[in-house]
C-alpha cells in the first residue's frame, strides 16, 4: 500500500463513500487514472477525465478541518487510502499529471443558461441514444464491424445537442455513468457556461467541456461542494 503524504479527515463517513464511489468509476474507464486535488474552504475537489467521454468530471466532498493544497495523484491510489468506515484517507504522493491537468475550467464568472431538459428528459434521451447505437451497431456489415466504423457512430451520436443548448449529449452520458444525473422530476440539474466553457451541474458532482472550437487555455475552478 502507498503511504500517504498528508492525512484527510471528511466531514463525515459518507464523503469518503462518496468519493470512493467516485473513484471507483473513474477506473471503471482507465485503470491508470490519474486525478487533479485542490483543496481549500473545508471543501476538496476532485478533477477526472474518464477517456470515453472527452469531458471533465469534478466532484466535491466536505472535509473536517483545514487543508490547503493543489496536487495530482493516481486514482488508484487515492481509493486505497479512503477508509469509509472512519472518514478519513490520505493524499498519496504526487505524480506527472496528463495534459489535461493543466486545463481546468475557470473559477468563477458562471451563469447560467436556459434550454436543458429536466432530469427525466435527459435520461430518455439518453436512453433513445443507447438504443440507436446498438440498432446502428447490429446493421452494420460483417466486413465493417471494426472499433473505427462503431467510433463513428458513437461521435455521430453523442456530439449532438441537447434541447436548445450547446451541451453534446457525451455531457449527459458522462454524467449519468459516473453517477452524477438521477431520473427523478425533482432532482436539479443546470447548464453553466463561461467564457469558452459549458458545465452541466447536479447535486453529485459536474461535467465540464470545452465549446465546440474552443482555444486553450488554463484556469482553476473554486473549490464547492455541489457545484
Amino acid at each position: 500500500m502507498t503511504v500517504p503524504v498528508q492525512s484527510l479527515r471528511f466531514a463525515d463517513a459518507r464523503e469518503a463513500a462518496d468519493l470512493a464511489a467516485f473513484l471507483g468509476r473513474l477506473l471503471h474507464y482507465d485503470r491508470a487514472a490519474a486525478v487533479r486535488l485542490q483543496a481549500g474552504g473545508g471543501a476538496l475537489a476532485v478533477f477526472g477525465r474518464p477517456p470515453s467521454f472527452e469531458v471533465l468530471a469534478i466532484r466535491a466532498v466536505r472535509l473536517d478541518g483545514t487543508h490547503a493544497f493543489d496536487v495530482t495523484v493516481s486514482a488508484g491510489e487515492l481509493l486505497e487510502s479512503l477508509e469509509e468506515s472512519t472518514g478519513s484517507g490520505g493524499v498519496p504522493t504526487s505524480v506527472t499529471g496528463p495534459p489535461w491537468t493543466g486545463v481546468l475550467p475557470p473559477r468563477g464568472g458562471w451563469q447560467e443558461r436556459p434550454g436543458l431538459p429536466g432530469a427525466p428528459a435527459l435520461s430518455a434521451v439518453l436512453n433513445d441514444a443507447v438504443a440507436e447505437f446498438r440498432t446502428r451497431d447490429a446493421a452494420l456489415p460483417e466486413d465493417r464491424r471494426t472499433r473505427a466504423e462503431r467510433d463513428l457512430i458513437g461521435r455521430d451520436i453523442w456530439s449532438r445537442p441537447v434541447g436548445g443548448t450547446e451541451l453534446p449529449l457525451r455531457a449527459v452520458h458522462a454524467a449519468q455513468a459516473l453517477g452524477f444525473l438521477r431520473a427523478a422530476p425533482e432532482f436539479p440539474v443546470a447548464l453553466l457556461a463561461t467564457g469558452s466553457w459549458l458545465r452541466l451541474r447536479t447535486p453529485y458532482g459536474s461535467i465540464a467541456l470545452r465549446r465546440a472550437g474552443a482555444a486553450g487555455g488554463l484556469g482553476t475552478l473554486a473549490v464547492s461542494v455541489g457545484r
